[in-house]
């Protein structure tokens, strides 16, 4: 295999041990895979101020990685599932979903506590617009706090403020090595998750029949779309 494939992604360290994910995964079936990593800011990390729950569905945090594969700068695209827009960009096509590592939501809190552990008006750091209606739901005293970032950043606000917890996908602490810093994995009849939580989206031009049939070794959809 002579080729080498260039995977876009995010710069954070998040997206790019995901990337490492996915191209261990192609790996077991193409051993000799050759890749190239290239790294791309996007409007969704430049801005840390905008709520998830306004941008939430759009391309917010792929518009430019989804941009440059468009234009043939590189071959395909490592996303969080979730991160997807609600409608891919015209000439794009989702070669694959991978099987989620971890579905849950998880709560990082001060003493590691619970969710029913936390004092009445606890303070919860969350930008999820669905998070935020079901914490919400659970607990009408619970003080919903906008917070942006990635999850480095956002550990290091609750760890230097008055925040009590956070709620984060728990997949991200694991593929970070922090699944230490998880308080509780919140059961779904409280917070049901996206439903592609913990799993990654590798989104390839329509076009490039060839990539489609080289990246669906690691769909985990019962049905490959081609």
């Amino acid at each position: 295999m002579a080729k080498t494939y260039r995977i876009g992604t995010r710069t954070s360290l998040l997206a790019l041990k995901q990337v490492e994910e996915v191209v261990s995964n192609l790996k077991k079936f193409y051993p000799d895979l050759n890749v190239e990593i290239i790294g791309i800011d996007t409007y969704g990390d430049k801005d840390k101020f905008t709520p998830i729950s306004q941008i939430e569905g759009s391309d917010f945090f792929t518009r430019e990685i989804d941009e440059a594969l468009l234009k043939g700068e590189i071959d395909f695209v490592v996303h969080s599932a979730k991160d997807l827009p609600d409608n891919l960009a015209p000439g794009l096509f989702i070669a694959a979903i991978t099987k989620s590592i971890d579905p849950y939501d998880a709560l990082v809190s001060k003493n590691n506590l619970t969710l029913d552990e936390l004092k009445v008006g606890a303070k919860i750091g969350t930008s999820s617009l669905r998070r935020k209606i079901q914490l919400k739901n659970y607990r009408k005293d619970f003080q919903i706090i906008d917070i942006r970032g990635n999850i480095e950043e956002r550990l290091k606000i609750l760890d230097e403020t008055d925040l009590d917890t956070i709620v984060i996908a728990a997949a991200g602490l694991i593929r970070l090595g922090l699944e230490d810093r998880i308080s509780q994995r919140i059961p779904f009849e409280i917070l049901k998750p996206h439903p592609w939580q913990g799993s990654l989206a590798i989104v390839a031009r329509a076009e490039d029949l060839h990539l489609h049939n080289l990246l669906s070794v690691i769909d985990s959809r019962e049905v490959v779309l081609l």
